[in-house]
């Protein structure tokens, strides 16, 4: 409400607020409000205050529209949380029990480590209890949202590598029980038996399928249900969930992602079309990466690209 847009940015270790104060959607300036943190990739909002989390800590920034401009000193949240930083960067939203959800992904490529690792968790950041395993086998997710109309918890989670350039698909999942498990590292996709854990992981029936399968190694990652007014009315209650791009496939197979999707029920089910793309060329290089979704209350949607360092904002205003 005060204009403020909060970001982290990973490798850089930086946290900043990128200011709008007239509302034309440009920002005019842009606030640091703190560095020198570990993979501050994880960002969520809650009364006035920013939570940010950073490997094995969350951190909250009280009253934050009044403070960001002072290198507030953040509270810890935890610190109990796993060091390691493969797959460790967190991803966090406050869900429709007024809990903060966060995801642990798996340490390694292919591994079968235990709890917490290849979960989603949340927790009472009012308690300060400790963290609930709400999904499990859950290989390495950067994006949830919950369905504005049965308020069910829907995630991405990205495939294994090394196994060709065409398998496995990555994936969009949706949590209808809590303690549900997804699969990882025992099958992936719809049932592809990993060649090194499938014989240890008993019946495919055991497991919960995806929702959606996505291209092999899109990498999605940050998705929202659209719920503002500005788009068309087909577009209500729809996923719009950001493809980061493959990394590891071969030259010959050519990369792919690297682009924003518009996952709908259809009749035969859950189908996915195409909302941007241009990211990658023609030639097979990428200008971007998109890696985060957001709604404004305007109904408007902002993009992150953690490629280009850009953030941009996709706005409708009528059929052309």
């Amino acid at each position: 409400d005060d204009g403020g847009t909060y970001v982290g940015s990973r490798r850089a270790g930086k946290l900043h607020a990128v200011i709008d104060n007239d509302k034309d959607h440009v920002a005019d300036e842009v606030i640091l409000i703190d560095d020198g943190l570990q993979l501050p990739s994880g960002i969520a909002y809650k009364d006035g205050d920013l939570y940010v989390g950073a490997v094995s800590t969350i951190y909250r920034y009280s009253d934050i529209a009044n403070t960001r401009a002072q290198s507030p000193r953040p509270v810890v949240i935890t610190d109990k949380l796993p060091t390691e930083e493969h797959h460790g960067w967190k991803y966090l939203k406050f869900g429709p029990d007024g809990k903060l959800y966060f995801p642990i992904g798996a340490p390694f490529n292919i591994c079968d480590a235990g709890d917490p690792f290849a979960t989603i968790l949340r927790m009472d950041v009012e308690t300060l209890g400790e963290p609930e395993i709400v999904a499990r086998g859950v290989r390495n997710s950067v994006g949830f949202d919950w369905d504005p109309k049965t308020g069910d918890l829907w995630f991405t989670d990205n495939g294994r590598d090394l196994l060709g350039d065409d398998i496995p698909p990555c994936e969009l999942n949706h949590l209808t029980e809590v303690g549900q498990h997804f699969g990882y590292p025992y099958f992936h996709g719809a049932g592809i038996a990993d060649p090194e854990f499938g014989a240890k992981g008993g019946e495919l029936a055991d497991y919960r399928q995806p929702a959606l399968t996505l291209g092999p190694h899109v990498a999605p990652l940050g998705m929202t249900f659209y719920s503002g007014s500005q788009f068309p009315e087909s577009y209500r209650g729809d996923v719009i969930l950001a493809e980061h791009g493959s990394w590891n496939r071969t030259p010959e197979a050519g990369p792919i992602g690297y682009r924003l999707i518009h996952a709908r029920q259809d009749r035969g089910g859950l189908q996915y079309d195409v909302f941007i793309d241009g990211w990658l060329n023609d030639a097979g290089s990428r200008w971007g990466r998109p890696a985060d979704v957001l709604q404004l209350p305007d109904g408007s949607l902002l993009v992150a690209d953690d490629e280009a360092g850009a953030i941009y904002r996709v706005s409708y205003s009528g059929a052309t």
